[in-house]
C-alpha cells in the first residue's frame, strides 16, 4: 500500500495510476474497483438520464405557463406544485409510486434494473418510476426558477418588437421568451445532472438498483477504502466536466453571451 511512503507521494503514485484507471482492489472482495465502478456506471447512467429527462420536460413547460401567466389560476397552480414537490423528499415519492403503480394498480415494476442492450422496453418500465421520483422534485425547483426568468425576459424592450410582428404564439414562446431564459434553467439542469450522476442513494436503495450510490454506501459501511476513493474521484470530476458543458453551451443558446467579457 506505500504506507511506508511519504503521505504526498502516496497521493502521487495512487493519482497517477487513478489517471490509467487502476484504482486498486476492493479489501473486502479482492475484485479490481474499476470493474465494480464500470458494472454500477449504467445504472446511475440511466438513472440520471431519466431523472433529467422528467426534471426538464416538466419542469420547463411549467415554467412557461407559471410567467406566461402571471397572478393568475395557472400561475399560482404551478407554485403550489413546486411547493409540494420541492418539500416532499424523492424517496418518500418513491415509496408513494411504488404503492400506486406497482402494488395497486399492478402497472410497473416495483424494483430492479434491466440494461437497455438487453430490453429497451423493459428497461423503460423498470426506469419510469425512480425516474419520476427524482424528477418530479428537480422539475418543481426548475419551475420556480425558470418563472422568475420567463418573468423577467417578458419585461424585456424586445420583447414588445417581437410582439409587434406578430409571430404565432408558439414561436413567440420558444424562439424569443425560452431561449433568452434558458440560461438559469441550464444552470439548474446541469447542477441536478451532475448531482443524479453522483449516485441517488436512497432512490437506489428503494428500487434496489445497484449504481454507483449504493456502492460508495456499502463501502462506506464496510470502509472499502478503495472504492471510496474511486467512486468519490469519478463523481467529482464528472460533476465538474458536465457544468463545464453546460457553461459552454450558454454561447450557443445565447450569442450575446462571451466568455472573454
Amino acid at each position: 500500500l506505500g504506507l511506508d511512503l511519504p503521505v504526498i507521494q502516496q497521493f502521487l503514485n495512487w493519482f497517477m495510476a487513478a489517471l490509467q484507471g487502476d484504482f486498486g482492489k476492493s479489501y473486502i472482495t479482492g475484485e479490481p474497483v474499476s470493474a465494480m465502478i464500470l458494472r454500477a456506471l449504467p445504472v446511475t447512467v440511466s438513472l440520471a438520464i431519466g431523472g433529467t429527462l422528467v426534471c426538464v420536460l416538466i419542469g420547463i413547460p411549467m415554467a412557461l405557463i407559471a410567467g406566461a401567466n402571471k397572478r393568475r389560476f395557472a400561475d399560482y397552480g404551478v407554485l403550489t406544485g413546486s411547493l409540494l414537490g420541492i418539500s416532499v423528499p424523492s424517496f418518500v415519492l418513491g415509496i408513494i409510486l411504488v404503492l400506486v403503480f406497482a402494488v395497486w394498480l399492478k402497472w410497473l415494476p416495483s424494483q430492479g434494473y434491466v440494461s437497455f442492450l438487453d430490453d429497451p422496453v423493459k428497461a423503460l418500465r423498470f426506469l419510469l418510476l425512480p425516474s419520476l421520483s427524482l424528477g418530479l422534485m428537480n422539475a418543481a425547483i426548475v419551475a420556480r426558477i425558470g418563472r422568475a426568468s420567463v418573468i423577467e425576459v417578458l419585461g424585456s424592450d424586445y420583447i414588445v418588437t417581437a410582439r409587434a410582428s406578430r409571430v404565432g404564439r408558439a414561436s413567440f414562446h420558444l424562439r424569443h421568451v425560452l431561449r433568452n431564459a434558458l440560461i438559469p434553467i441550464m444552470t439548474v439542469v446541469g447542477l441536478t445532472f451532475g448531482s443524479l450522476l453522483g449516485g441517488a442513494v436512497v432512490t437506489e436503495r428503494v428500487f434496489n438498483m445497484q449504481g454507483i450510490g449504493t456502492l460508495v454506501l456499502d463501502a462506506v459501511s464496510r470502509r472499502d477504502y478503495p472504492v471510496i476513493l474511486a467512486a468519490i474521484f469519478l463523481i467529482a470530476v464528472t460533476y465538474v466536466l458536465v457544468n463545464l458543458v453546460i457553461d459552454l453551451l450558454y454561447v450557443v443558446v445565447d450569442p450575446r453571451v462571451r466568455f472573454d467579457d
